[in-house]
Order: structure tokens, then C-alpha cells, then sequence
């Protein structure tokens, strides 16, 4: 028999309303959905990180150009 906690009580969804049920089952699709939300952004700050430290190695050098400029 499957249960669930909710505000620290148990509860057996066999033993839920029809309407329950399906707000359960509409808690459970969006909880779903932020899990799979967080793991999109982490390959999307992943893949932003590695962008910006690719720009970086193509940025031409501050530290020549500060030296060539103070002169």
C-alpha cells in the first residue's frame, strides 16, 4: 500500500479522494518538471562557463597592453 507525508502525516492514496489523486498526481508532474528544470540549468551554466573561458583565451592580452600604453 502506498502512502504519503504531507505536514508530517500519512496518509494512504488508496484511501484518497478522486480529487485528491489528482492533485497529487499534478504535485508530482511539477515536481518533476523542477527537477528537470535545475538539471537544465546546470548543463546550461556548465555550457556558459566553458563559453566565457573560451572567450577568454581569445581576448588579446591586458597585461602588454597596459605595459605599451603607460610609456
Amino acid at each position: 500500500m502506498a502512502t504519503i507525508t504531507i505536514d508530517d502525516l500519512e496518509y494512504s492514496v488508496e484511501d484518497l479522494s478522486d480529487s485528491a489523486k489528482a492533485q497529487l498526481a499534478s504535485l508530482q508532474a511539477v515536481d518533476q518538471k523542477i527537477i528537470d528544470a535545475q538539471q537544465n540549468l546546470a548543463i546550461l551554466q556548465t555550457a556558459r562557463n566553458t563559453y566565457a573561458s573560451a572567450l577568454r583565451e581569445h581576448l588579446p592580452d591586458q597585461s602588454s597592453e597596459d605595459t605599451e600604453s603607460s610609456d
